[in-house]
């Protein structure tokens, strides 16, 4: 499959970047933003004890690094519409803040899903569970208490980004009727996404139907409104756009989260761990019910592939063999070719007047880079 990478996930430095780039220029503000938020709360902490002191520490590593999508989802929409309404310093000023908010969201959904998951490293190094358990295996506790204080730090981190995002939301200097409606934004991101999260849950513990429309409801459920719509929607209403507009960018969103999840399910089981920083075996062990296991369910292969799957033991080697029996019953096919149709159908539905020609232009970019991702 063709390697696509999405213009705006790109890491360019600030050599290859022209002064006259708002969106680039922005994202440098929202990770000094970042930056002097978890600085003042770790020295807040400190006030509190080491171990608090510890977690925001531990938050500040979580928060680093990550390819920005969200943030760059709101600023590429605040300033590629536009023509729709007269914006000033700040309005610039509050899509900034905006666009934290929504790595502030992210990153507590992380914390949080690392916990569900029951993984303990993140983009290569260990979480914030996985830090605080090993620390206090290191101390002498037993796995029960060390994993009980480990999955309880990264559950107060993630509550406390949750607020911290709501609150900056909540502080911008916009009208009343435009921070209610983000207040909205941000609000049915979080709704939308935990009925993503607990259908997800509910399919791996076999507590939910696991039909393949239960698990594309819960693919773009658990990704698209908080990853895409959301960050989108925010940043053409910050820039005036209307209602129109915004709707037409939340069709789109929902295409290409549901794309992405794809594509993030179809990593789980095939990617490069050096790449993507996380283990392979882990979607399988836990009995993640993604679009490729729904789909191999309904194949006659199904009964040589299910005494492998959900393993706690699950080691290299069944792994690997999981993996060819996935692809030999058509499953890695079906997830491919339905990342395509998203990605098609999202193309499709930026092709209208409503929209800037440069807009559409870079989420006609973001759509493809869907395709053929490796991390």
């Amino acid at each position: 499959m063709t390697q696509l990478r999405p213009e705006l996930t790109e890491q360019r430095s600030d050599a290859e970047v022209s002064a006259s780039d708002p969106v680039e220029d922005d994202l440098r503000s929202v990770e000094r933003e970042l930056s002097a938020f978890l600085g003042q709360r770790e020295r807040d902490a400190a006030a509190h004890g080491e171990e608090y002191t510890r977690l925001w520490q531990a938050v500040g590593e979580s928060a680093r690094g990550g390819k920005r999508l969200r943030p760059r989802l709101v600023l590429s929409a605040f300033h590629g519409s536009a023509g729709f309404g007269d914006r000033d310093a700040e309005d610039r000023a509050a899509a900034v803040q905006t666009a934290l908010a929504f790595e502030l969201l992210h990153t507590a959904f992380l914390l949080h899903d690392d916990v569900i998951d029951g993984d303990t490293v993140r983009r290569g190094r260990p979480n914030v569970a996985g830090e605080f358990s090993a620390d206090a295996l290191f101390r002498g506790a037993g796995f029960p208490r060390a994993r009980l204080w480990g999955e309880s730090a990264a559950i107060l981190a993630g509550d406390l980004l949750l607020h911290a995002a709501a609150q900056r939301i909540a502080r911008l200097r916009v009208a009343e009727a435009n921070r209610s409606r983000l207040l909205d934004l941000i609000d049915r991101a979080v709704f939308v996404t935990a009925a993503g999260e607990l259908a997800d849950v509910g399919l791996a513990t076999g507590m939910s139907a696991s039909g393949l429309p239960d698990v594309l409801t819960m693919t773009a459920d658990k990704t698209a409104e908080y990853s895409v719509s959301g960050p989108l929607a925010a940043g053409a209403l910050l820039a005036g756009a209307g209602d129109d507009v915004v709707e037409l960018l939340t069709r789109y969103g929902r295409l290409v989260g549901v794309a992405f999840q794809l594509g993030d399910d179809l990593l789980g089981v095939y990617g490069d761990e050096s790449v993507t920083g996380k283990t392979a075996v882990g979607d399988l062990q836990q009995g993640k019910e993604t679009t490729l296991i729904a789909f191999a369910r309904g194949t006659a292969q199904w009964p040589d592939i299910e005494p492998l799957f959900g393993r706690d033991d699950l080691g290299p080697a069944d792994t690997a063999e999981l993996a060819a029996g996935l692809e030999r019953c058509g499953a890695r096919a079906f997830a491919e070719r339905l990342l395509a149709d998203h990605v098609t159908a999202a193309v499709a539905a930026l092709d209208s007047p409503l929209l800037p020609s440069a807009l559409a232009a870079t989420l006609t970019g973001v759509a493809l880079g869907c395709v053929g991702r490796t991390a």
